[in-house]
């Protein structure tokens, strides 16, 4: 098969109903709960998926797919290896943006803003929470770091699970949560012909101001 493709006639048309400034919530947090309860109403797959790209000090991107597993007013929270590439990236840039995609909606929500760790005892708290192969598959591995073969990590497991038995693995301090807080959400609605809807959401004063912008 050839490396080339040429993929200039692969589209769709979306048909959905579109969405006006006067249906949103003054609140992007609040519009957002909306369309995120909307994508697990239907069971969407991996509705709480989003794409979260971040840079280094040169500017250079990089893009990966993660969980969100909480949201208030504050911002939008994840957990990963603070080693990783992402955890190296913030550290050093902590600007960073998300991607909600619900295809079968017609929808995307992007969310820019600035990342904080979150404190060690809520890593601790969600850490626990997981299912114990999770735990000890986080507390094998270093993420990002390079291995010689799959079986060394597997053999780190099995080490791991010989020293407790239990199951109670402890988090790794490396192994971390972090928040985004946003300075700019939009609202994607997929329309025909492509003429899409975007409101988008910025910070003004001790609220926010939405716009429309074209598609």
């Amino acid at each position: 098969m050839s490396a080339e493709m040429d993929l200039t006639d692969v589209r769709r048309e979306y048909e959905s109903q579109g969405i006006s400034r006067k249906d949103m919530d003054s609140d992007p947090f609040v519009q957002f709960g909306h369309w995120m309860q909307r994508a697990r109403d239907l069971e969407l797959l991996d509705a709480t998926a989003m794409t979260l790209a971040t840079a280094d000090l040169q500017g250079r991107p990089s893009a990966r797919i993660v969980l969100l597993k909480h949201v208030d007013s504050e911002g939008f929270c994840w957990y990963t290896d603070s080693r990783s590439q992402k955890g190296r990236e913030l550290a050093a840039n902590p600007h960073a943006a998300l991607l909600f995609h619900w295809r079968d909606l017609s929808r995307q929500v992007r969310v820019h803003g600035t990342v904080t760790q979150l404190p060690a005892e809520e890593a601790d708290q969600y850490f626990y929470m997981r299912p114990e192969g999770s735990r000890f598959s986080a507390a094998a591995s270093h993420q990002s770091a390079l291995i010689e073969r799959r079986s060394s990590l597997e053999n780190q497991v099995l080490r791991l699970r010989a020293s407790y038995p239990d199951g109670d693995v402890p988090r790794p301090p490396e192994w971390l949560g972090y928040r985004l807080e946003p300075d700019y959400f939009e609202f994607w609605q997929g329309q025909d012909n492509r003429l899409h809807d975007r409101i988008v959401y910025r910070p003004d004063g001790s609220g926010w101001i939405m716009q429309r912008i074209s598609p």
